[in-house]
């Protein structure tokens, strides 16, 4: 057989197996859902659903004229995404296999669509609306990369050591999204995106030296762009100096360190914010942890980071426990795309890295979002109810 025929064998194979996967069930033994798990989801939701009817009640009494306008829709949407997330639960996660190729190409449709149809919020083109529901798909993207990257590591698992299939094919996958996602201008998405794919390139057991040195690359090349792109080099100067841009980027940074540092050990109290007077710009978004560090103080923000620190430790054990390489892979995924948006979140807040637009996951106001976060979720709790056995 030539190289360029077992090329189209293995690509064959790959399209044959997504298509039409197989899902060793000798291996499986079922139970019920991780309820540690469970019930850490359950206090990030509660904390985030809080936060927001505190962060928001003015901002929405002065925009929207019902003081409760924000946290009534969050609260709705959360306890979707709860019976979303307990219905996925039951669903064998091989399941969702099969539709790798779909869900990843209609993702990818969409992102390369924004730029063209795409609507414009506060002078970025992110969105994309189907009657009256609107969403941003890269966060549609974030999944999908997931679930494709889960799908190529368990059908090449023999084969990740060497640089064609541990780096340079996942690097390329990953790369097109990031490019893609680059020309909407959106550099948080690119980040994560970015970093979603490294992780899942590290966690599968490719060759650390080699993925190092490409990311180095690949920071190289975003801090040229950062630095010799208008847009990005005026949101550094306002991260570096936010006393001077005030009317040009700087406020929302330079308002969410003195509401920081307002909040002290204890903080000012639940509802008690100085800040969320209309001084923040729609705290109930991307910015809402520092209204939480203001009102509740260090010891609010070390819980909210105790929470996501447990938060990855029961996902990466779920994933060590998980019958097949897939499952594992695709819980591994899951778990590092909240941790990483949830730590870059905390970074911008607190100014460690310039302003760009994160949402922290299970507490930044988004009904879409937050319904998609806990159908993942749904699919954590779908692999934790299998347990690898011992063929007896």
């Amino acid at each position: 057989m030539t190289g360029e025929q077992k090329r189209k064998s293995e690509g064959s194979s790959f399209l044959k197996e997504l298509l039409h996967p197989q899902i060793n069930t000798v291996y499986r033994v079922r139970g019920g859902v991780d309820r540690i798990f469970l019930i850490i989801v359950v206090l990030l939701l509660c904390y985030g659903s809080v936060m927001v009817f505190s962060s928001s009640y003015i901002f929405a009494k002065v925009k929207m004229h019902d003081s409760l306008w924000f946290v009534k829709k969050q609260i709705f949407f959360a306890v979707v995404g709860i019976v979303v997330m307990m219905l996925i639960s039951f669903v064998d996660y091989g399941f969702v296999k099969k539709f790798t190729v779909p869900i990843f190409a209609a993702s990818f449709l969409m992102l390369a669509a924004v730029p063209f149809i795409g609507e414009t919020n506060k002078g970025a083109t992110r969105w994309l609306r189907f009657g009256p529901i609107q969403f941003q798909p890269s966060e549609i993207m974030k999944f999908a990369l997931v679930l494709l990257l889960a799908a190529y590591i368990s059908f090449f698992n023999a084969k990740i050591k060497q640089f064609k299939y541990g780096i340079l094919i996942p690097g390329i996958i990953t790369g097109v999204v990031c490019v893609t996602t680059l020309l909407e201008h959106h550099m948080s998405g690119t980040i994560i995106l970015f970093l979603i794919g490294a992780s899942m390139i590290f966690m599968s057991g490719a060759n650390w030296k080699v993925l190092a040195t490409f990311g180095g690359v690949f920071g190289a090349g975003a801090l040229g762009v950062m630095l010799f792109t208008n847009y990005m080099k005026k949101r550094i100067d306002a991260w570096l100096h936010p006393e001077l841009y005030l009317k040009t980027g700087g406020w929302q940074p330079y308002q969410s360190l003195l509401a920081i540092g307002s909040g002290g050990l204890f903080g000012v109290g639940l509802g008690n914010s100085y800040q969320k007077h209309m001084w923040l710009p729609e705290p109930q978004n991307d910015f809402i942890f520092a209204i939480l560090c203001e009102e509740l103080g260090f010891i609010g923000a070390i819980a909210l980071i105790a929470l996501f620190v447990l938060f990855m430790w029961r996902g990466f054990v779920i994933a060590k426990r998980a019958p097949d390489t897939f499952s594992s892979v695709l819980v591994a995924g899951l778990t590092a795309k909240v941790g990483i948006q949830a730590m870059l979140n905390i970074a911008v807040v607190t100014s460690s890295i310039p302003t760009t637009g994160i949402a922290l996951p299970f507490f930044s106001y988004g009904g879409t979002a937050l319904v998609m976060q806990l159908a993942e979720m749904g699919i954590i709790l779908s692999v934790s109810r299998y347990s690898s056995q011992k063929r007896v």
